[in-house]
């Protein structure tokens, strides 16, 4: 019978587990100096090695070989546990057997000495999976085991434990393994099967992989399962059938240049590989999830439970990436998703949703009727404002207030204090080579000036021309006519609604 290559290929010494240095390390040393510890708490994302870490520390410590060469994986003892047939090298699957009964059986035979080797090895995998009547059974055997004992508990979700469980265990935790160690570990298992597979395969199932080993080699099985001596990044896209993170990192980074065929293109192929439509928005939600985290957490790793290269892959392009950008996006797809569970055809709202999110921003010219939008709080009564020139030949007859609000809107989701801009100023008018924004007083200029950059940043974005700004103080006069007096008000709302207002 055939057996799976993260089963053939799995380590038997300490030299073959990949990724895990600072473990072996330390179990290295307290096999030599004899120091192991009572109980082992392996913890970690799945495929990383634990449980094959816990065979080679229970083969080191009934290995016949020499001091300081254990465990050699070539005495009676080792391959007798590499085959699962040593009498003192229990495991136990806790998914299945987590009663009290179970825990009970095992402290019965705590009790017995070793029959065949040095020591007894207790292994219980997914040892979350313990009802708490079985932790508490657990406890005092855990905390004082008989001599010549060893439990080795191992779990992907070690938040589930009790306290007064992992306060009795040595906690070693597995990190996910970098992509570099993966594809040298998957070359070496093609060499030695006399595959020839592409760098650009291997660094394709290192990235699917996401970190974990057993993944990594179960995507390799089904890419040379055909009996192809030849594997390429063709064909493991192929056999995949999936989009991987670097899918969402380009669909993205198009999106964000407004290159729409290209976008749509991608997710044509995308989708003719057999990726379902309403998993692949779910999926990119969760990327722009992930560019969001990285904009606010220094070590996003633990939290988006990514390798750290596909992190760092994110960190590159959420640097890119306004936040404004990263909410709106958002918003969208989770609306067209929405949309989409009662849509026959939901591709056809994925690919209008690609066309808003890279559609370039414009701001259109204001008509008589418009007037811009106030900040926040109730919409004040107002009279209709009075149109500001605006220079010919530089903004196509766009409205400075209407543009000059949009340019806030998106300067607040980025620095809060921009709000303080909006109060004491207005845009002036734009000319070829500068804009002119007016501000109410000295404090305000000066606010101004220290946020320039961002500002003349943001008008590139809007105008799409590079524009230097020039600031100034409102003019005593202007200040005067646009004061209104109590009277003014009373008249404008007596002419609105046709009634007689009089001021005390």
């Amino acid at each position: 019978m055939y057996i799976a290559l993260y089963r053939s290929f799995r380590p038997e010494t300490f030299d073959g587990v990949l990724g895990q240095e600072h473990i072996v390390k330390i179990l290295r040393n307290q096999v030599k100096t004899k120091t192991t510890s009572h109980a082992y708490l392996f913890c970690g994302t799945r495929g990383t090695g634990k449980t094959s870490t816990a065979r080679i520390l229970a083969k080191a410590m009934n290995c016949l070989a020499e001091e300081g060469n254990r465990p050699c994986g070539v005495c009676a003892n080792c391959i007798s546990i590499k085959e699962g047939t040593f009498m003192d090298v229990i495991e136990i699957d806790a998914a299945s057997n987590n009663g009290v009964d179970n825990i009970r059986e095992l402290r019965e035979s705590v009790k017995y000495p070793p029959a065949a080797g040095r020591c007894k090895v207790y292994i219980i995998d997914e040892v979350h999976m313990l009802s708490a009547g079985a932790f508490n059974a657990l406890l005092k055997t855990l905390e004082e085991p008989p001599e010549n004992v060893i439990f080795i508990l191992a779990t992907t979700e070690v938040q589930k434990l009790p306290a007064t469980i992992l306060s009795r265990c040595l906690r070693l935790d597995f990190k996910r393994v970098p992509e570099k160690t993966l594809r040298r570990g998957m070359r070496d298992i093609c060499g030695q099967m006399g595959v020839k597979i592409s760098e650009a395969a291997l660094g394709l199932i290192a990235s699917n992989a996401d970190g974990s080993v057993r993944d990594a080699l179960s995507l390799l099985d089904q890419c040379i399962s055909s009996g192809e001596k030849t594997v390429t990044r063709e064909q493991v896209i192929d056999i995949l059938g999936t989009a991987g993170e670097e899918i969402f990192v380009e669909m993205t980074d198009l999106v964000l240049r407004h290159k729409v065929a290209d976008a749509l293109l991608l997710l044509d192929r995308v989708m003719a590989d057999g990726k379902d439509v309403r998993q692949f928005m779910k999926d990119w939600v969760s990327h722009f999830r992930s560019l969001l985290m990285t904009k606010f957490v220094r070590n996003p790793e633990d939290i988006l439970n990514m390798s750290s290269e596909n992190v760092e892959r994110i960190r590159r392009q959420s640097e890119e990436t306004d936040l404004s950008f990263i909410n709106e996006s958002i918003v969208k797809l989770s609306q067209t998703l929405s949309d989409a569970r009662w849509s026959t055809q939901p591709r056809i709202l994925l690919e209008l949703c690609i066309v808003k999110m890279a559609a370039p921003a414009r701001i259109e010219p204001a008509g008589p009727e418009q007037t811009v939008p106030a900040a926040a709080g109730p919409e004040p009564v107002r009279s209709e404002p009075k149109a500001e020139p605006v220079k010919s030949g530089t903004t196509g007859g766009v409205d400075c207030d209407r543009l000059w609000h949009a340019i806030f809107e998106e300067g607040e989701s980025l620095k809060g204090s921009f709000n303080l801009l909006r109060i004491g100023t207005r845009l002036k008018e734009i000319e070829d080579s500068c804009f002119v924004v007016e501000a109410s007083n000295e404090v305000t200029l000066s606010y101004v000036m220290e946020n320039a950059s961002e500002l003349e940043r943001l008008m590139e974005k809007h105008t799409g021309k590079r524009l230097r700004m020039e600031c100034r103080i409102t003019d005593a006069s202007v200040q005067r006519e646009n004061a209104k007096t109590a009277e003014d008000i009373a008249s404008e709302i007596g002419n609105k609604f046709g009634i007689h207002i009089d001021i005390q």
